[in-house]
This record gives C-alpha cells, sequence and structure tokens, in this order.
C-alpha cells in the first residue's frame, strides 16, 4: 500500500512539475527553438530545472522594457545629431569631387549601402563621417591612452561597463574618475552588477562625495535580477567631453590587462573614436543612464556640452555606423546585419568570438558563404571562462569545419575579441558575440566601419593571432575522445537557453 502512494505521489509530482512547466514557458513569446529547450529542462530535471530556469529563462519586467525602450530620443535633439552627419556628408562628397586619386579614398560605403540603409532604418543609426580611428589589442596600451584621455578631459566623462570590478586596474580607474569629480567636471558611470562581480556599492563611496554619479543598469534594480543571467547590460562605452568615445570588448579588472595568471595572455579588441560617431555613443549613454534613473527628473537633457558640434577634424574619414540592440526590441537587429554582410560576402567572412554558439539563421548564413567559395575563417579561444558554453562552441565549431569553414583555436591566452572583416573592406568590433545570449538576451553595441585601412589593420591582427592558433581539423576532432563529444552534444542541446 505504501508502496502505492508512493507511486502516486510521483506521478502527481511529474504532473504537477509538467503543467508548471508548460505554463511557464508558453507565458511570454519564444521562438520554437528555445521552447523546446525549456520544455525539456523543466521536464525531465524536476524542482532543478525551475532553479536553473530562475537564473538563464526569467524576462523583463514590461515596465523595464518600456523604460528602456522609451528613451530613444528622451532629452536629445536628434534632429541636431542628423544634420550633423548631413552637413559632414556633403563636405565629405565636395571632398572626394576634388580628389580624382581613387587609392586615397578609405570610403567604402558604396560597396555597404545595402546595410547602412539597413542598420538607418531598422535602428536609427545615422551613417556618420569625419571619425579618426585606432584599434587597440592589448588591455594595458587601451587602458594607458584611455586614462590620458580622461586625464585631459575638461568637462565630462561618462563611463557604461558590463564588468567594473573591484581591482587593481578598477581601483586605478576609480581614482582617476574620482580626482577628475574633484576637479569639477561631471562624472558619470554605470555598470551591470552581474558582471561586475564583487562590485559593492560602498566601493563607490570617495568617488560619489566627490561629486561623481554611478548607477547599477535598470535590470539589476534588484537581488532576484542581480541573480538572472541574461537581460543585463554588455556594453563597454567611454565618452569624454562628447568628442572621444571607446567601445569594444575590453571591460575593466585584472584579467583584462594580463595580471591573472587564469587566462594567460588577455587577447581583445577596442576601438577608439575621435569624431561624429562619438556623439552616437553619447545618445546611447544617455538612453541607458535615463533607464536606470530612480526619478524622471534627474534625467539628462541636450546640451552643446553633451553634443558638440565644432571639435571635429574635416581631414579625418572613417564612415562610422554606431548599432545597439537588447531584447527590448522585438527585430535582432545586430545579428540580422550580421546576416546580411555575411551572404553578400564575396571573398572572405574573417570572425573573432570568444563563443560560438550560431543561431539557425546565422549557422545557415555561414554554411551558404562557405559553399558559395567565400573564405570563412573564425576564430575561438582555447579554453573555457563557461564550461557548458564552451563546450557548445567546441560542438559547432567541429560541425562548421565540415563545412569548410576554417576554425582557429588561439593558443596564447584567452581570445574575447569581438571584431570582424568582410572582404577586407569593411570591419565591426563591438560587444557582440556569436551566441544566442548577444544576439537576443542581452544589451549590446558595435561600431561598423567602412574603412579599408582600418578593416586592413585588424585582418594583420587576425593573420597574426593565427600564428598562436590551431587550426581545427577533422584529425583534430577525432582526437578529442567519445566523452568530449558525448559533453559537447549535450551543450549544444543547451545552447539555445544558455
Amino acid at each position: 500500500m505504501i508502496d502505492v502512494w508512493i507511486i502516486w505521489l510521483i506521478l502527481i509530482i511529474l504532473l504537477l512539475n509538467t503543467i508548471s512547466a508548460l505554463i511557464t514557458v508558453f507565458h511570454r513569446p519564444r521562438n520554437i527553438v528555445t521552447t523546446w529547450a525549456w520544455i525539456l529542462v523543466l521536464i525531465l530535471l524536476p524542482i532543478v530545472g525551475f532553479l536553473i530556469y530562475a537564473f538563464f529563462g526569467r524576462g523583463i519586467a514590461q515596465e523595464k522594457i518600456f523604460s528602456i525602450s522609451n528613451q530613444k530620443h528622451v532629452g536629445l535633439d536628434q534632429l541636431k545629431l542628423m544634420e550633423i552627419a548631413d552637413t559632414t556628408k556633403r563636405r565629405l562628397i565636395e571632398n572626394q569631387n576634388n580628389n580624382n586619386d581613387p587609392a586615397t579614398r578609405s570610403d567604402q560605403t558604396h560597396y555597404a549601402d545595402h546595410i547602412i540603409k539597413f542598420f538607418n532604418e531598422t535602428e536609427e543609426a545615422p551613417l556618420t563621417r569625419h571619425n579618426k580611428v585606432d584599434l587597440f589589442f592589448d588591455g594595458k596600451e587601451k587602458f594607458e591612452k584611455m586614462f590620458e584621455d580622461v586625464r585631459n578631459a575638461k568637462e565630462t566623462v561618462h563611463v557604461e561597463y558590463y564588468a567594473f570590478i573591484k581591482s587593481d586596474i578598477g581601483d586605478e580607474f576609480l581614482k582617476l574618475l574620482t580626482q577628475k569629480a574633484k576637479e569639477g567636471l561631471e562624472v558619470r558611470l554605470i555598470y551591470d552588477p552581474w558582471g561586475s562581480n564583487g562590485t559593492r556599492k560602498s566601493w563607490f563611496k570617495d568617488f560619489e562625495a566627490a561629486g561623481g554619479e554611478v548607477l547599477q543598469f535598470i535590470t539589476s534594480k534588484n537581488v532576484i535580477a542581480k541573480t538572472r543571467l541574461n537581460y543585463h547590460l554588455h556594453r563597454k562605452i567611454v565618452v569624454i567631453d562628447g568628442c572621444i568615445g571607446w567601445t569594444g570588448g575590453f571591460n575593466v579588472g585584472d584579467q583584462y590587462v594580463n595580471v591573472t595568471e587564469k587566462f594567460g595572455y588577455w587577447r581583445d579588441t577596442h576601438v577608439r573614436i575621435k569624431g561624429v560617431a562619438t556623439l552616437l555613443l553619447q545618445e546611447r549613454f544617455f538612453q541607458d543612464w535615463n533607464a536606470s534613473i530612480e526619478k524622471s527628473e534627474e534625467a539628462l537633457v541636450f546640451d552643446e556640452k553633451y553634443f558638440p558640434s565644432d571639435k571635429f577634424d574635416d581631414t579625418d574619414n572613417s564612415p562610422i555606423q554606431i548599432v545597439s540592440d537588447g531584447p527590448d526590441r522585438r527585430e535582432e537587429v545586430l545579428k540580422d546585419g550580421f546576416i546580411d554582410m555575411i551572404v553578400s560576402a564575396k571573398k572572405s567572412v574573417w570572425i573573432q568570438s570568444p563563443y560560438l554558439v550560431p543561431d539557425d539563421p546565422m549557422f545557415t548564413a555561414l554554411t551558404i558563404a562557405a559553399r558559395s567559395g567565400v573564405d570563412v575563417r573564425i576564430m575561438i579561444p582555447c579554453m573555457p571562462d563557461h564550461p557548458f558554453i564552451y563546450r557548445a562552441t567546441q560542438y559547432y565549431a567541429n560541425l562548421l569545419t565540415s563545412y569548410g569553414i576554417k576554425i582557429y583555436s588561439y593558443q596564447k591566452g584567452f581570445l574575447h575579441a569581438k571584431a570582424s572583416v568582410f572582404d577586407g573592406k569593411i570591419c565591426t568590433v563591438g560587444s557582440m558575440n556569436q551566441d544566442f545570449r548577444s544576439y537576443s538576451l542581452n544589451f549590446e553595441a558595435n561600431a561598423f566601419i567602412y574603412d579599408s585601412k582600418v578593416a586592413h589593420k585588424i585582418s594583420r591582427a587576425f593573420e597574426n593571432d593565427m600564428k598562436d592558433s590551431l587550426l581545427i581539423t577533422p584529425e583534430v576532432i577525432k582526437s578529442q575522445g567519445h566523452w568530449l563529444h558525448f559533453k559537447q552534444r549535450f551543450s549544444r542541446l543547451l545552447s539555445p537557453i544558455l
């Protein structure tokens, strides 16, 4: 009799678990792949599956989505921003008409006209001209130059990072920001608590006392939200005096400057922009700041000191679009833009990403390009920072190899760069990884640069990294062993929710 009751109890628990799983999964729209992945987890792992869901699956409250998406033009004179872009465009065309030597032109906007229109019409990301671009591949060099820019700031310093970690480099950065606040500058900082593991509000006490302002991103406003792995601020943006901007893959922490031994050499890519595109980075900061404040009267509003129009050199000419994306949008703008560029490429597609977990549309685009004779190369790290994601990355690396795509495993340390080059003509640097989370679950920002000279520099960096990389071949895949292949396949099943 007792055994029968135990069986009935187990059946009732399983039934209730199944009903709860279906209600949980279907209470908001998801794509089919993600829906089935969550059903699998919640039903096959009773109770435990719901704990996993608490970290990976919960959505954003509607009021937070509204607060984020409603910042599109709040406090900003977007027309003025567009006027600056249009004016510089006309002046650029006039300069080109007076220059009969095509070899001196770096403008690739005619080649990329379709993607420029896509981003502008979908994300309202205007093409900006008159930008000077400097690339940084080493953390120490990046922070040295960025700290110099901050020290030379005259009016405003705006900082936004996924990971702003209490560390030696973090202490140095915060001390510098505190000093600028003491000098009377407007200094503001947004960070994401999940990415900034170990960072406490008390760390910013001296900074705030000096007049600096600090906010946690809106999706981390309470303890429960902080435990959610997805829907976090993944952008890395610094804007100085409205005329110098930084964005890319580096966060603020000791591992990014090669102080820690766990990952070895940290290989990343960051871009310094001096020019009109900085205004778009400033606009992105304004939107994220205004979405995260407690009181609407504290919102930042348009001011010439934030959006100067007279600090840009006419001789600099790297056309740039700043494109941001996040789960507050229905469209996956950055991913769709990548797919457009991949299927439009004629000769080559080179991608660096620490995670390679493409969804079906991205996977199809990559394989179509490779089968069309395009030289598709993807570089990934040789070690994990997240075990499940890394095993899923290995699975897709092996699978894409079978389609003729060259996959390189960076051996010198940890590859964290998010940089891509298309046909050696246009390139992008930013925070977007090649995985489900970057496509639709976190808030990202990328700079798309339509300048063959800049693209060439990133291509050269890729080629140098190839010297420190292992090409994945059928022999390498076979040597991985059955147990490793099982872990790869299992992780791949969970890839839509990783």
